[in-house]
């Protein structure tokens, strides 16, 4: 069974995400969609139980995609779920430079793992997970940037959110 592993904080899943998960559950029998814990990114919008509720609600369409979450090394994650290939998404010639030592410094650790790159579909190359957290901070409309059922979670997360910071006054 060829099993790759797509990772990422997902915060939140955006379309961009959708297409390239779409695009590699036909290159692989299984892909596991992956939340993954990121030190450098400590103030996430939303819980890592909730990125994983909006990735399974985003990718229920797609047959052969799992999602799980993890904490730690990358490469001990692929081992422990026998995927060999890693798959990356890519929106512009920056994202591949940043990707690219990643999978130099993965491919020294364990020559085993293969790092795949997906380029986007160019009607996605603008979106990212941190333009739409900032378009939520400022009332944005976000219906356009993510997958339909994700739009109605973040609402139901951002009232609840409202209603904490009201009550803290």
């Amino acid at each position: 069974m060829r099993r790759a592993v797509c990772s990422g904080s997902f915060d939140p899943v955006t379309k961009g995400h959708i297409d390239i998960f779409e695009r590699s559950s036909r290159m692989f029998d299984e892909v596991i969609v992956s939340v993954f814990y990121n030190p450098g990114k400590e103030k996430s919008m939303f819980s890592m139980r909730q990125r994983v509720e909006m990735l399974k609600l985003a990718t229920k369409h797609i047959p052969n995609v799992r999602v799980t979450c993890f904490s730690g090394l990358l490469n001990e994650f692929c081992v422990q779920e026998k995927a060999p290939f890693i798959v990356r998404g890519l929106r512009a010639f920056s994202d591949f430079e940043y990707e690219f030592q990643r999978a130099l410094l993965i491919k020294k650790i364990d020559p085993q793992l293969e790092t795949v790159f997906i380029m986007t579909n160019a009607q996605y190359s603008y979106i990212s997970s941190s333009g739409v957290r900032e378009l939520l901070a400022f009332g944005g409309e976000i219906d356009e940037l993510v997958p339909p059922g994700v739009t109605e979670k973040i609402r139901e997360y951002m009232k609840l959110k409202q209603k904490k910071t009201n009550g803290k006054r």
